[in-house]
């Protein structure tokens, strides 16, 4: 991932150090659960665990020249590991083990730290989003349906259901997490030919994953979880950005990202203000969702195992968790930071001539004996009236003689009060305090 779009604690989990660190733990793990079965010696593991090389970049340096002769990544890594430990302890390093022992330990080691940061950062975007939806509870504008105007709404309703979206994510991202914080060290084709159960079970214990069936590999179906979480994350978050896209178009103008002082909307237009955050968002969802097809594609591998997954992972797994928690992060500080014009979304409510209260009128009608059909005739043709003449459309409906001779039995007043409209919106918000 290139770096305009990482986070230092996301890249520092994905970074060539804590790779290798990670594999270079499950190295000595192993090597000590051995001893304590009185198969490696008790001094030499001691000796290996002293001994070992610490792992920074020049380690990782070394590693990548070793690979340039060995043509296998693990095993120059351990040729480089036991030369660095010598004497009779080094030879021990990798004793019983295969490549993707170590391999698919740490990557779901790395996994489960990297869903711990992404569900630090929902957390927080969460909390951000109820409230905003608590402060603006009230400030009514005009729900869309198709892009038309609707019925009246308030912003803070459809923020509160942005944040319930985004805890479903967040349920996700923990299962998904659960799925992923396994480990395997069960040799070849996993039947442990080579390498005791027990050992499996010690370095399980001590980094606090979960032993699992395996073939050489870890299943790559919770690898593939743990992907679609990270799409569907992605996805709520194009959902909210591509409104906010929506609500600041010149138009409709009734919110703003925030501006900086010094900041520049457009390099040749100096009036412009540009939605930048929410697009950003909107064009690295698509990045991530395009990952998890790549992720499905490597759950079905060659009998106990092939590397046609290797490849996709090294780009993948922590593309899309860089990407996800970047996004996180962005929409965040994009919702903190958002104008609301409480002023223009009234206007924009009102500029429909009243036409958005045709439900009430319609339900009234109804009430009154009328048929639904004839009812529904009657507040069409006076709606459409109005809007193309641009005119109040309770005046039409008063004019009405087929409106006005069911008065008083029809209430125009309580059918155009905005506040029975929203009557009812607490109950949405009843469901933020459970988050």
């Amino acid at each position: 991932m290139i770096d305009r779009y990482q986070t230092p604690e996301m890249a520092l989990v994905w970074s060539d150090v804590s790779r290798m660190g990670r594999w270079l733990e499950v190295e000595l793990l192993a090597t000590e659960a051995h001893a304590t079965l009185g198969i490696v010696p008790h001094d030499d593991a001691v000796a290996c665990r002293s001994s070992a090389p610490i792992v920074d970049e020049s380690f990782v340096a070394s590693v990548m020249a070793r690979e340039e002769i060995t043509q296998h990544d693990v095993a120059a890594f351990v040729d480089v590991v036991q030369e660095a430990i010598g004497g009779t302890a080094g030879p021990w390093i990798h004793y019983g083990l295969t490549s993707t022992d170590v391999v698919d330990t740490a990557l779901c080691w790395a996994m489960r730290d990297a869903a711990d940061l992404l569900l630090s950062a929902i957390d927080e975007l969460i909390d951000q989003l109820v409230s905003t939806a608590k402060t603006h509870r009230e400030t009514v504008m005009i729900g869309r349906t198709h892009g038309v105007h609707a019925e009246p709404t308030t912003f803070g309703a459809k923020v509160a259901l942005w944040a319930l979206q985004f805890d479903r994510d967040r349920h996700r991202l923990r299962a998904a997490r659960d799925a992923i914080a396994v480990m395997k060290l069960s040799g070849a084709v996993g039947t442990y030919s080579n390498v005791p159960p027990e050992v499996e079970a010690h370095v399980a214990q001590a980094l606090e994953l979960e032993p699992v069936p395996a073939t050489q590999v870890v299943a790559r179906d919770r690898h593939a979880e743990f992907l679609w979480a990270c799409a569907s994350i992605a996805s709520s978050c194009e959902l909210v950005a591509v409104e906010l896209r929506h609500l600041q178009r010149t138009e409709v103008s009734e919110v703003r990202e925030g501006f900086a002082p010094g900041q520049k909307g457009s390099s040749a237009m100096p009036h412009k203000r540009n939605p930048i955050s929410a697009e950003t968002i909107s064009g690295l969802s698509r990045v991530v969702r395009s990952n998890l097809l790549a992720g499905l594609q490597d759950v079905a591998l060659w009998h106990e195992r092939d590397i046609s997954h290797s490849s996709v992972e090294r780009v993948i797994l922590p593309d899309s968790s860089m990407l996800v928690h970047y996004m996180l992060r962005r929409l965040r500080r994009l919702i903190e930071r958002l104008e609301v014009d409480a002023a223009r979304m009234e206007e924009n409510l009102h500029s429909s001539h009243g036409v958005v209260f045709s439900q009430p009128v319609l339900l009234a009608l109804v009430a009154s004996g009328l048929t639904r059909d004839d009812a529904y005739r009657i507040v069409q043709r006076n709606a459409m009236s109005a809007w193309e003449q641009r005119i109040p459309f309770r005046g039409v409906l008063a004019a009405d003689p087929e409106v006005s001779s069911r008065q008083p039995a029809i209430d125009l007043d309580a059918a155009f009060d905005l506040r029975s409209s929203l009557q009812h919106v607490a109950a949405t918000f009843a469901h933020l305090d459970a988050l």
